[in-house]
């Protein structure tokens, strides 16, 4: 089976399956038995998931590990996530397990999140029995199959002296190179049979070469554009993360005086509060961040992969800029925009070597003034920096609920959001200064990713604050994962921004269908079904989120008044023996600006509606 290299990450953090020095004795014991202790011996502490037929014999010998806890979900679709949000909270492989068939096709939309976010997981799914696969057998699904465009590699095991082999490879595959997920379907008999388990076992990839080093004339080159160019962006994407790059990056960008951009995947890569930092551009990005894409002579992209949220429409991205494209993942350079200079390797290797090559430009009298192109950044971010107005009503605005919960949260907090308007504003009204700091799914825009995402940082991370900031939509779909929360020590506080819709398509409806609410009023407020559900004192609340949280075993607050803001958020602070659920009943009206409408030019931006920035032509010469 092929595997293909793809973008942005780098292998640091993860354990690798041990070699050299230490070799454990063969020990007779069962295939099963034989998982287990891979997965102790790749240094997996925590694996997410639920027992069934096919994957059952696992689960005896999962009760006597001392090294390896596990969290029984309630839903498959909860272990893949929270997988996800361990392995982005801490760097490390994310670790997920199911029976077969719909066991293992709940698993599919957590896979396609990672395959997309490039995130390192592990999937291990039970399969009938060797001789009864290709016969629809109970529970069968082929699994192999349907992951294979998801996953970065996969594996069918039917054999039980095959799988800690396997195991070390799914790691090596998941957490080096482009990180990704890895799938590892194992059948039953090969659980149940007798074999020697003996480690380390000699992995054998004969086809998998990530290239990290960068080449040294790539490198000097894009030294030479960085240092000749008037308006360059340094466009920083989810691989500088992936590849623990942060450090470096901050020396390029100091050493360059370049303006920063961080995309959505990326938030913490580069301190928000960092003078030179300019926003995160897309299509609902800071107006300086999509502008100075659009204005700029020359884009150097580090672990970014520009999709289509960031460019717009494509044939009218940045027109003026010539581009340095540096990936780990060869098939994303020139996928979408054509690189000038492009540079396959790790982010951390490149962009330490771009700083000594930029610093022998400087030493040979090369260097740049960017006054000028600061000086329009500066005027661009005065005029039109982000912000929202109160509601009139005197009810809470969504952008003030999350900008205060960022503002009074412990430090080291971690935030995980769910998708649509909450994610927007949350990656544009709590401060991201550290790495790790925001988890979300950029890619695939899962509805449902947020609680169990942070149920699995907080697992993974069990000294840091974890709040899931949530729509009511989203929150309706794994909510159920608060359960696994209260039973298991995982006290995440969630945020449930409720304005009784679904919010981001309520807002393409008012600005694209002309206000026809077509199926996204969630719950019938005063005026009945069907109704406009003003959320503001509604009367009925279906359904209501502070007896379901309480039913599930958390402590369950709701606010409705802005001068109750800060009282409840810092009560919500002060709980830590469970799981915080906070209903904030907001204006429903509110909308993520800017934005950029899909498939139009990144020129076309509007900082608020009706409200078109005014740019002038002059920067475009």
């Amino acid at each position: 089976m092929p595997m293909t290299e793809q973008a942005t990450g780098a292998p640091h953090p993860q354990p690798r399956p041990r070699s050299g020095g230490h070799h454990s004795a063969p020990e007779h014991v069962t295939g099963a038995q034989s998982l287990i202790r891979s997965l102790e011996e790749v240094g997996a502490d925590t694996v997410f998931g639920i027992p069934g037929g096919a994957i059952l014999p696992a689960y005896d010998p999962l009760m006597d590990s001392q090294r390896v806890r596990h969290v029984l979900v309630r839903h498959e679709q909860g272990a893949g996530h929270a997988a996800t949000g361990y392995a982005q909270a801490t760097g490390r492989v994310g670790v997920c397990m199911a029976t077969s068939g719909p066991g293992a096709t709940n698993l599919v939309t957590p896979i396609a999140d990672a395959h997309m976010d490039s995130v390192p997981m592990v999937a291990i799914t039970g399969q009938v029995a060797s001789k009864a696969i290709g016969t629809d057998a109970f529970q069968e699904a082929d699994i192999v199959g349907i992951t294979m465009p998801i996953t970065k590699h996969n594996f069918l095991v039917t054999k039980a002296e095959e799988i800690p082999r396997t195991i070390a490879e799914a790691f090596h595959i998941a957490s080096t190179g482009r990180p990704g997920p890895v799938l590892v379907d194992i059948a039953k008999d090969a659980l149940q049979a007798q074999t020697v388990f003996s480690w380390p076992p000699v992995m054998d990839l004969p086809g998998y070469r990530p290239v990290t080093k960068p080449h040294a004339k790539q490198i000097r080159e894009a030294a030479k554009l960085i240092t000749a160019a008037r308006r360059p962006v340094l466009y920083v994407g989810g691989g500088v993360l992936k590849a623990q790059a942060t450090a470096e990056l901050k020396v390029l960008a100091e050493l360059t005086g370049a303006p920063v951009t961080t995309t959505l995947m990326a938030l913490g890569a580069f301190p928000d509060s960092h003078p030179l930092h300019v926003g995160m551009p897309g299509m609902h990005g800071a107006v300086t961040a999509v502008t100075a894409l659009q204005k700029a002579d020359l884009i150097v992209a580090l672990g970014a992969r520009f999709d289509d949220r960031v460019t717009g429409k494509l044939d009218s991205f940045a027109p003026h800029a010539k581009i340095v494209h540096a990936d780990i993942d060869p098939a994303e350079i020139g996928k979408n925009r054509v690189a000038d200079v492009p540079i396959v390797g790790d982010a951390r290797e490149v962009i330490a070597d771009l700083v000594q090559a930029v610093q022998r430009e400087h030493s040979e009298g090369h260097r740049s003034d960017y006054t000028a192109w600061w000086n329009d950044l500066n005027r661009w971010r005065e005029t039109y920096p982000l912000g929202y107005d109160l509601p009139e009503n005197g009810s809470l605005s969504p952008q003030q609920v999350i900008e205060r919960i960022g503002r009074l949260a412990p430090e080291g907090t971690i935030f995980a959001a769910g998708v649509g308007q909450h994610q927007m504003w949350a990656a544009h009204f709590i401060e991201y200064d550290k790495p790790r700091t925001w988890l979300n799914s950029g890619g695939a825009g899962t509805m449902g990713y947020a609680v169990p995402a942070a149920m699995g940082a907080k697992a993974g991370a069990p000294d840091r604050t974890v709040w899931a900031v949530d729509g009511d939509g989203c929150f309706q779909m794994t909510n159920q994962e608060l359960t696994t929360c209260a039973l298991n020590n995982i006290p995440i506080k969630v945020a449930i921004i409720n304005n009784g819709a679904l919010g981001m398509v309520r807002q393409w409806q008012t600005l694209f269908y002309n206000q026809r609410y077509s199926n996204t009023v969630l719950h019938s407020g005063p005026e009945g079904p069907g109704g406009s559900a003003k959320q503001a004192g509604a009367g009925t609340r279906v359904p209501d989120f502070v007896k379901l949280a309480e039913a599930m075993g958390c402590y369950a607050i709701r606010c409705e008044s802005p001068e109750d803001l800060d009282k409840v958020i810092e009560e919500a602070n002060s709980v830590n023996d469970r799981p915080v659920v906070v209903d904030f009943i907001v204006h429903e009206d509110a909308m993520v600006w800017p934005m950029v409408a899909a498939g139009t030019s990144n020129d076309e931006i509007m900082a608020a509606r009706d409200v078109r920035p005014d740019f002038g032509d002059s920067e475009d010469d």
